[in-house]
């Protein structure tokens, strides 16, 4: 079967939506969608009929245009269950290994709590692709807002299983702001300099960091990392459990 077409919508300041196209029968899905005209907008230049949303996470940035959506082109809405109180309308609840079929194309659904307790994943591994909402970014992960050290470090370590080609399709444009912060604990790292000068690159000329690799996220990506001797030694924890580790590039990266 052909992967799916996926369209990245930039919306709100600095979020970013998806649209996933299924060629052979139509179906279309949007993910988070933060607010509705954009969503409207790319679809009507497609050509493509909205018929499913995907919600990872309760944020109002990312499900403020459910409503509109629904109500226009009366889509089924799949988000997580361990949120079901905190989003309106949701047809379809999905938790922690379940999968989801959409036009054919299997979606393994992760719990990823951290960023919010109810926080999910969809992982299409027939498109290679990862839509984690808040919980990793190119070069960082979410604010542990609701979620412990521990959870959101199991979190991430599920998504860092996924195979080296996925693609990280995460749910804002922090990658600049997170390039520095991986820079100031871990600046030898060749592959993030490189990675970095690419980012300046294509913020200057107004184009997107994401989607990122997955396989260049395990070599670069601090928060992805707490189990790198290396890492734990540059925010003085040597030698510290994965999470303690964890922990405190999160603190840093919050006070950075």
């Amino acid at each position: 079967m052909p992967a799916l077409d996926i369209v990245l919508i930039p919306a709100l300041s600095d979020n970013y939506v998806y649209l996933l196209h299924d060629a052979a029968t139509g179906a279309t899905a949007v993910v988070d969608p933060g607010e509705a005209a954009p969503v409207e907008a790319a679809l009507a230049e497609r050509g493509w009929t909205l018929t499913h949303i995907l919600n990872t996470h309760h944020h109002a940035d990312h499900i403020d245009g459910n409503e509109t959506l629904k109500a226009k082109y009366g889509t089924v809405l799949v988000g997580p269950k361990a949120e079901a109180s905190r989003i309106d309308g949701m047809d379809v609840t999905v938790a922690e290994g379940d999968t989801y079929d959409f036009a054919g194309h299997t979606a393994q659904v992760f719990e990823t709590p951290g960023h919010t307790t109810g926080h999910i994943a969809f992982y299409f591994a027939d498109s290679d692709a990862l839509f984690c909402g808040d919980t990793l970014f190119a070069l960082g992960c979410g604010r542990m807002f609701e979620g412990t050290p521990a959870q959101f470090w199991d979190s991430l370590r599920k998504l860092r299983a996924l195979p080296d080609s996925t693609r990280v399709c995460c749910g804002h444009e922090y990658t600049a702001s997170n390039a520095k912060f991986a820079l100031s604990i871990d600046g030898g790292n060749a592959a993030l300099i490189a990675r970095a000068n690419e980012i300046d690159a294509l913020r200057a000329a107004g184009k997107p960091t994401v989607p990122s690799l997955l396989g260049q996220e395990k070599a670069i990506n601090p928060f992805l990392r707490a189990d790198d001797p290396a890492i734990a030694a540059a925010v003085g924890k040597a030698g510290a459990d994965p999470v303690e580790v964890f922990a405190a590039v999160r603190k840093g990266k919050d006070n950075f």
